[in-house]
C-alpha cells in the first residue's frame, strides 16, 4: 500500500499564466487607471449594474470579471457587502475563483450567439440569486452574439433587477452595437507596458527560483507585445526551451530571431553600402536558423527605433531595449539623416511582403537588401545638382524646388532651368499673363488681345478662352474693333459669342471681323506647343541635363521652362506683324 501511494502520480502541471492569474485588483498589473475609477465608484456605493471590458488579448478582461464578481460577492464574518478590499477571501470567493458558483454565470458569446440563448438570461434574471448577494453575468466575447440576441438584452441591461449585475469582455469594441454600449460602464484595458512587463516577468521567476538574463526577458517581452497571457506563456517555453534557465541565446532560437547586435552589423552594413559584408552577414544569420522574413522585420523594427530615437531621445530609455539597441541606435539616430531612414523603412516594408510572397524566402531578402544598400547613400537631387555643377550644396532652407540658375560659364546668368512635374499648357499660358485689369463699376477694358485672354480666364469662361487660343488667329486689334483668321475646324458661331462676350465684360459694342484671306501662321496655342518643343529640345542637349540623365538611367525630362531676369519668355500672346518673324 506504502509502495503504490509513493508511486501515485504527482498533480499535473499548471502554466503560469493560469498559476499566477490575478485574484484581486492588488496583483492585477498595467490597469491602474481602471483599478482607480472602480475603487472610487465601490466607496461612494455608485455600483452600475453594467460594464464592459474592452482590450486586445490577454491584458486582463476575464480576470477583471471574475474579481469584479468576487468584489460585487463578498461577504465575510461582518456579512455581505461589496469591497475591492479582497485580501481575506470571503465566503464565496473560492467557489467564484474556481468557476464554480452558482450565481456567477459565465458565458462564451462565440458558441452562444443566437437569441435562444439571452432567452435564457432573460428567463433567469427573473430568480434571486441562491446564496450571494449579486446574480452575476460574465459574457466573453460579447461582439459575437448575433443582432437578435443583442436586440433581445436591451431591455433587460437597461432595468435589470437590483441583484443583477452583467460583465461583458471583447476584444472588438467597435462590433458592439452603440444601444449596448451607453448601457454599460465601459473600460479600455491598455497594453502592459514593457517596464511593468519585465518587473512582473523577474517577481515570476524569482518566485519560481529560475535565473534568467536580462537580454532574453526584453526579446520575451518585445514578443509579447503588451499582453501578459502571452508573455507568460513565452515565458514558459523559454524555461523548457532552455532546461529550466532563461538565456538570450535559447530565447534566440526558440522565436527564430537573429543575433540582435547582429542585426545592429547588418544594418550599418547596408546604410554604408557595403552590400558585400551585408549579404555574408545575412547568410550567416539565416545558417543559424534565423528566418529571412523574420529578419527583414528585425531590420525594419530596427530602422524603426532609430528612427523613433531621432525625433524622440528619450526612446533609447526604454527598459525593453537591449545595450546595444540603446547604445548604437543612439548614435545611429545622430548619424543617419532622416531621408535615409524613411527610403529604408519604406525599402524593408515592400521587402517583407516580398519575401512572404516568394518561393524563395532568401533569395527575396537578399533582394531586398541589396536595393537597400545601393539607396541607402543616394544623394538628394540639391546635393546631385551641386556636385554636378560644382557649386557648394544648398543651403537646408532653400525649398526643393528652388532653380539653379546656369550662364555661359556655369556660374549664373540670365536664365534657369528647372525640371518639374508638367503642367497643361492652358495652365502655363494663363500663369505668365498679367492679371485682368481691375474692374470699375463691374466693367473691364481690354487693350490688346493678350489681355483679351487673360479677361476670359479671369471670367472662368473656359470655352472663349479655348477659342480665342486655338480656333483664332488674331490680325489686328484696336479699341471696339477686332480681326482674326479661323483655324481648320474652327465653330464660326464662337465669333457671335466672343462679341456678345466682350459687350457684357467692357459695357460696350465690338465689332469682330473674320478674314475672308486662308489663315497664315500659327494659333496662340501653337505657338505656344512649338516654342515649349524648341525648349524641350534644347534642354535636352544641356550639358547638365545629360550629366543627370546619364547619372539616373530610365529617368526622363517632363517638362522645362525658361525665364530670364526680365520677363518669362512664354508664348506671345500679343500677334506680332505680319511682315516680321517670330523671335
Amino acid at each position: 500500500m506504502e509502495g503504490r501511494m509513493a508511486d501515485a502520480p504527482t498533480s499535473p502541471y499548471l502554466v503560469l499564466a493560469r498559476k499566477y492569474r490575478p485574484r484581486d485588483f492588488t496583483t492585477l498589473v498595467g490597469q491602474d487607471a481602471m483599478v482607480q475609477t472602480l475603487g472610487n465608484a465601490f466607496a461612494q456605493n455608485r455600483i452600475h449594474h453594467a460594464f464592459i471590458l474592452t482590450g486586445v488579448r490577454g491584458v486582463g478582461k476575464t480576470t477583471t470579471a471574475r474579481i469584479l464578481a468576487r468584489a460585487f460577492n463578498y461577504e465575510d464574518a461582518t456579512g455581505p457587502h461589496p469591497t475591492l478590499d479582497l485580501s481575506v477571501e470571503g465566503e464565496h470567493c473560492r467557489a467564484i475563483i474556481e468557476g464554480r458558483h452558482v450565481d456567477v454565470i459565465e458565458m462564451d458569446a462565440a458558441s452562444n450567439t443566437g437569441i435562444n440563448d439571452i432567452r435564457e438570461i432573460i428567463d433567469s434574471v427573473k430568480y434571486a440569486p441562491s446564496s450571494a448577494s449579486y446574480k452575476v453575468y460574465v459574457i466573453d466575447e460579447v461582439h459575437m452574439l448575433s443582432t437578435a440576441a443583442f436586440n433581445g438584452l436591451l431591455k433587460t441591461l437597461e432595468e435589470p433587477p437590483p441583484y443583477v449585475k452583467f460583465i461583458f469582455a471583447t476584444t472588438e469594441i467597435r462590433k458592439v452595437p452603440v444601444t449596448i454600449l451607453s448601457r454599460c460602464m465601459r473600460f479600455d484595458l491598455r497594453r502592459i507596458t514593457p517596464e511593468i512587463m519585465t518587473a512582473y516577468l523577474e517577481s515570476i521567476l524569482g518566485q519560481e527560483g529560475i535565473s534568467f538574463e536580462p537580454e532574453a526577458l526584453a526579446m520575451i517581452v518585445r514578443a509579447g507585445e503588451g499582453s501578459a497571457r502571452d508573455n507568460l506563456s513565452l515565458l514558459d517555453q523559454a524555461i523548457s526551451h532552455g532546461n529550466g534557465t532563461v538565456t538570450a541565446a535559447t530565447v534566440k532560437a526558440m522565436l527564430g530571431l537573429g543575433d540582435r547586435a547582429r542585426i545592429i552589423d547588418l544594418f550599418e552594413e547596408l546604410m554604408g553600402g557595403r552590400i558585400g559584408e551585408a549579404i555574408e552577414t545575412m547568410r550567416a544569420l539565416y545558417d543559424m536558423g534565423a528566418d529571412p522574413q523574420t529578419l527583414v522585420a528585425d531590420l525594419a523594427d530596427f530602422t524603426h527605433l532609430v528612427t523613433r530615437i531621432k525625433v524622440v531621445p528619450a526612446a533609447a530609455d526604454d527598459v525593453s531595449l537591449t545595450p546595444d539597441e540603446r547604445h548604437r541606435g543612439a548614435e545611429l539616430s545622430g548619424k543617419l539623416p532622416m531621408r535615409a531612414l524613411t527610403r529604408a523603412w519604406q525599402i524593408l516594408f515592400k521587402g517583407y511582403d516580398e519575401v512572404a510572397r516568394a518561393s524563395n524566402g532568401l533569395q527575396a531578402a537578399e533582394m531586398a537588401l541589396i536595393r537597400l544598400a545601393y539607396a541607402a547613400d543616394l544623394p538628394s537631387p540639391d546635393d546631385l545638382i551641386a556636385r554636378l555643377t560644382n557649386q557648394p550644396a544648398p543651403a537646408p532652407s532653400l525649398p526643393p524646388s528652388a532653380p539653379i540658375n546656369r550662364g555661359p560659364s556655369g556660374g549664373g546668368g540670365p536664365s534657369a532651368l528647372r525640371v518639374e512635374a508638367p503642367r497643361p499648357l492652358a495652365t502655363e499660358a494663363v500663369a505668365a499673363q498679367p492679371a485682368a485689369p481691375q474692374a470699375q463699376a463691374a466693367l473691364a477694358t481690354v487693350a490688346s488681345y493678350k489681355e483679351l485672354i487673360a479677361l476670359a480666364g479671369a471670367k472662368r469662361d473656359v470655352l472663349v478662352k479655348l477659342a480665342l487660343e486655338s480656333q483664332m488667329r488674331p490680325l489686328s486689334f484696336e479699341q471696339g474693333r477686332i480681326e482674326v483668321a479661323l483655324a481648320d475646324g474652327a465653330d464660326p458661331g464662337m465669333i457671335a459669342t466672343l462679341s456678345a462676350r466682350l459687350q457684357l465684360w467692357t459695357g460696350q459694342r465690338w465689332l469682330v471681323n473674320v478674314s475672308s484671306k486662308p489663315p497664315e501662321g500659327l494659333t496662340i496655342r501653337q505657338e505656344a506647343v512649338q516654342r515649349q518643343q524648341a525648349a524641350q529640345a534644347a534642354a535636352h542637349d544641356d550639358p547638365l541635363v545629360k550629366a543627370i540623365l546619364d547619372t539616373f538611367p530610365g529617368a526622363k525630362l517632363v517638362n522645362v521652362t525658361v525665364r530670364d531676369d526680365a520677363t518669362a519668355v512664354e508664348p506671345d500672346l500679343a500677334p506680332p506683324p505680319p511682315e516680321e518673324d517670330d523671335e
